[in-house]
């Protein structure tokens, strides 16, 4: 994948940024609240190309580079987090495949998910096993031309509403990617793959974040991604596609922490208390100063996170120090931006409050930052170790 011309990155992310202004701004809050699926603003998203952001242009995808990508995640989670959590597991997918499918794949599946028609989610958490993913238990047993999936996985973001599956199950030779295809929406019941219930969410909220139970659901020996030369290799394959997914954390901290952000500062400088705007006592500067520095600091993480991804580069360290320092600052600036809005920031008819509930999923999502601070400290010192 090429860099995007940055003349070409900056008109998409402009209007992607237009789009969130027309379009999401005015209907975030009563969804959000609702907990309703934005169907139409997804619709728009499709339309612009989003959901094919990643996916080369030769299946129909625009191409973009990984920056131009963690730019348009930025831009979508500044109007509602939950947005970037539509697209994320499915561009994790296509990534996937993308890499790692067999031409028969790729020229099958990406056309289709460049457009929005097939969307992708990733299923590699289960309920004793989250951030310990060598602990998997969910099994593929060979049965001629097929194979028959038996577990239960968790926390499956678009587990309904996707059609393709990236499914990490364990096989005779070690963890395998399977590509899951299924019909979009409610599995019926009996089935042998079913979303079995919807998880509630403090904030992450209008997309469908679900546990997925796989019993004895039969899949064709070609649903093995990248075909029988990738048996065992499904861990590998994943654990460097959650590059990818930390980086879009990071943007999404970024996106989270930059509403928030802006909309302390234009608070601070219409509250008036005692003759003058809250924004020219020294208390509220201090923390303007603040969170302005750790929304700057993490957009360069996660600028410095895409760049060495899209050079193909191991990206571990810098993606895992980007999730982690952007999802704290997102976690801080938002409880400030609460702060200097006083009562209004705690009232539900204001945004800031989504803010502060949106972001701890950030500080958790796509491996805890205690796992952040275990894969960045090993990452050191192998590299360490490689330079000495």
């Amino acid at each position: 994948m090429e860099r995007t011309d940055p003349q070409v990155a900056d008109e998409i992310v402009g209007t992607v940024k237009r789009f969130v202004e027309r379009e999401v701004l005015p209907v975030a809050v009563a969804l959000e609240h609702a907990d309703e699926y934005p169907t139409d603003i997804v619709e728009g998203m499709a339309a612009l190309g989003i959901f094919g952001a990643t996916i080369p242009v030769e299946y129909g995808g625009l191409g973009l580079d990984i920056l131009t990508y963690a730019r348009i995640t930025e831009a979508l989670s500044a109007g509602w987090m939950s947005l970037s959590g539509v697209i994320n597991t499915h561009v994790m997918a296509a990534l996937l495949i993308t890499r790692h499918g067999t031409d028969e794949q790729r020229s099958r599946l990406l056309p289709r998910m460049a457009t929005g028609e097939l969307r992708g989610a990733l299923s590699l958490s289960e309920p004793d096993a989250g951030s310990d993913t060598r602990n998997l238990r969910c099994r593929a047993e060979p049965d001629g031309d097929e194979y028959v999936i038996t577990g239960t996985k968790m926390w499956v973001t678009n587990g309904e509403r996707s059609g393709i599956v990236a499914l990490a199950a364990r096989t005779a030779e070690g963890i395998t990617c399977f590509l899951v295809e299924k019909e979009p929406g409610p599995c019926p019941e009996r089935a042998s793959l079913v979303a079995s219930r919807h998880i509630d969410k403090l904030g992450y909220r209008g997309v469908e974040t679900v546990e997925m139970v796989y019993d004895g659901h039969r899949v064709p020996a070609s649903s093995v991604l990248g075909g029988p030369a990738n048996l065992g290799r499904g861990l590998h394959l994943i654990l460097a596609g959650l590059e990818l997914g930390r980086i879009n954390i990071a943007a999404r901290a970024c996106g989270v922490a930059t509403a928030a952000y802006e909309a302390a500062m234009a608070y601070a400088q219409q509250r008036v208390t005692f003759g003058q705007p809250i924004a020219q006592h020294q208390a509220i500067q201090f923390k303007l100063a603040d969170m302005a520095t750790k929304l700057e600091a993490s957009r360069l993480l996660t600028r410095s996170a895409a760049e060495r991804f899209q050079r193909g580069e191991r990206a571990d360290v810098e993606a895992g120090m980007a999730k982690l320092f952007a999802s704290e600052s997102a976690l801080e600036i938002s409880m400030e931006a609460m702060r200097i809005h006083g009562g209004y920031g705690y009232a539900t008819e204001l945004p800031v409050e989504r803010f502060y509930r949106d972001a701890p999923l950030m500080v958790i999502g796509e491996g805890t930052n205690e796992i952040q601070r275990m894969v960045i400290a090993r990452g050191l010192l192998r590299r360490w170790a490689e330079e000495h």
